[in-house]
């Protein structure tokens, strides 16, 4: 999904129907959850430590290593 589908999916939460908009807000954070994914998992192949990781997203090192120490797109363990 790029920026302007983004973009209009978020103005589409504003819908006059609440469920519209909550269709929306549901397709948005799943979006996030896959960009978050692939953003740490480039940021780990870059070298990032996990705490540095856990400091761009506002959350503990430990919050950050259980949700995304999975394999990777590279079939190795983190």
């Amino acid at each position: 999904m790029d920026a302007e589908e983004l973009t209009s999916l978020a103005a589409s939460t504003a819908d006059k129907d609440p469920l519209a908009g909550l269709g929306s807000v549901a397709r948005l954070r799943a979006e996030t959850e896959r960009i978050e994914a692939v953003l740490v998992r480039h940021a780990r192949d870059n070298g990032a430590t996990w705490p540095q990781i856990a400091a761009a997203l506002g959350v503990s090192k430990q919050a950050v290593h259980k949700k995304h120490s999975g394999r990777g797109l590279s079939g190795r363990r983190s």
